[in-house]
C-alpha cells in the first residue's frame, strides 16, 4: 500500500517507522539508490509530468522541465556527488575536563519525515525536500497538493514504482487527508506553503516536539533606481514575475521607484511582454494557467486597483490572467 484514505496514516506511519527500525535506510547504498531511482523515475517519465504539470497549471514544457523536472533531477546530482563527504563524522572540541577523550560530530537520520507540497510548483517542493530526507536516511510520506490532481496523481502512481515502499508512502487528498497526518507523531516535517496552515502545521509538530521547515513565501518587491536601462530592468521584471503565471512565491509582486522612472519604465513593461509573450499572450505556449477559479476571482478582484499599464483581460473558463501591469497604485491598496 502506497498511499492512503484519512482512515489509514497511522498504518502507514507505523510501517515506515518499523522500515526505519530496522537499520535498513541507513547505509550509503540504500541513500545513493533511491535517488538514482528517483532520478530515473524524473527522467523516464519526465514528459508524463510534464503533461500533468500542463494539465494543472498550463505550464508550456518548457517551463515544467526548466522549473520542476531539471531542477530537481540538478538537485539529485549535487546530493550524489557530495553526500559521503557530507556524511563523514567531524571532529569536535572536548572540554578540559574530559581532556584525553575524543568527540565527533555525526550525522544520523531522524526517522519519519513528512513533506507536505504546495500547488504552485507541485512537482518540485515535493521531490526536492525528499531529496534530502532520503539521502539522510529517512523513511519519507509524501503530501502531494490537492489543488493540482493531474500532478499529484502522477506522483502517486509513479513513485511506488520506482522507490522502496516500504519506506517511502504517499498519501493523497485534501484537508481531512492532512489533518490526519498531522495527528501522527513524525521525526520531521517539512511545509511549504501559506501562514495559515504553517501555523496548524506547527501547532501539531509542536504536541509532539516534531521539528520543522516552513516556507511560507511573502510579497517579494522590487526597487528599481534612477539611471537603471528601462528595457533591460523591464525584461528581467516580467521573466521573473510572470514565469508561471506570475504564481512563484519569490516573484516580484510590485515595484517602488520614483515618479520619473516609472513613467519610462511603463512602456518599457508593455514592450517586454509583447516581446516574451507576443501580442496574445493567451495563444503563448510559454504562458500558463492560474490554478483555481477561487484564485482566479481572488485576483481578478485586484485588478481595479490601479491604471492599467498592459494586460487586464481574462478568461474564467480557461483560468486565463493576461500577464498585467498596475500603474499608480495606492500603498494602502488591496
Amino acid at each position: 500500500m502506497t498511499s492512503s484514505t484519512p482512515a489509514q496514516p497511522a498504518a502507514v506511519v507505523a510501517r515506515l517507522r518499523a522500515t526505519f527500525r530496522t537499520g535498513r535506510t541507513k547505509p550509503l547504498e540504500w541513500r545513493t539508490g533511491q535517488l538514482r531511482r528517483l532520478r530515473a523515475m524524473l527522467t523516464e517519465h519526465g514528459p508524463d509530468l510534464a503533461a500533468a504539470l500542463r494539465a494543472d497549471l498550463g505550464k508550456g514544457e518548457a517551463e515544467a522541465y526548466r522549473t520542476e523536472i531539471d531542477f530537481t533531477l540538478r538537485e539529485i546530482d549535487h546530493t550524489l556527488d557530495h553526500l559521503e563527504e557530507w556524511l563523514r563524522p567531524e571532529p569536535a572540541p572536548v572540554p578540559p575536563h574530559l581532556d584525553g577523550a575524543e568527540a565527533w560530530t555525526v550525522y544520523d537520520p531522524l526517522g519519519v519525515a513528512l513533506v507536505i507540497a504546495p500547488w504552485n510548483y507541485p512537482l518540485q517542493l515535493l521531490l526536492a525536500p525528499m531529496v534530502g530526507a532520503l539521502a539522510s536516511g529517512n523513511c519519507v510520506v509524501a503530501k502531494p497538493s490537492e489543488l493540482a490532481p493531474a500532478t499529484s496523481a502522477a506522483v502517486a502512481r509513479l513513485l511506488p514504482r520506482f522507490l522502496d515502499t516500504d519506506a517511502v508512502a504517499v498519501v493523497e487528498g485534501a484537508v481531512p487527508e492532512t489533518t490526519a497526518l498531522l495527528e501522527q507523531r513524525f521525526d520531521h516535517i517539512f511545509y511549504t506553503g501559506n501562514g495559515t496552515v504553517g501555523r496548524i502545521v506547527m501547532n501539531a509538530a509542536a504536541k509532539h516536539l516534531t521539528p520543522v521547515t516552513l516556507e511560507l513565501g511573502g510579497k517579494s518587491p522590487a526597487f528599481v533606481d534612477r539611471g537603471t536601462d528601462p528595457d533591460a530592468v523591464a525584461a528581467r521584471l516580467v521573466a521573473g514575475k510572470f514565469l508561471n503565471a506570475g504564481q512563484p512565491c519569490v516573484a516580484p509582486d510590485y515595484v517602488l521607484t520614483d515618479p520619473e522612472t516609472a513613467a519610462r519604465l511603463e512602456p518599457a513593461l508593455a514592450r517586454a511582454v509583447t516581446a516574451l509573450y507576443g501580442d496574445d499572450p493567451a495563444a503563448a505556449p510559454n504562458y500558463g494557467r492560474i490554478i483555481n477559479e477561487r484564485h482566479f476571482d481572488r485576483l481578478t478582484g485586484l485588478l481595479g486597483s490601479g491604471r492599467t499599464v498592459v494586460g487586464g483581460t481574462h478568461d474564467r473558463d480557461s483560468k486565463y490572467i493576461a500577464p498585467t501591469v498596475l500603474g499608480g497604485v495606492a500603498p494602502d491598496a488591496p
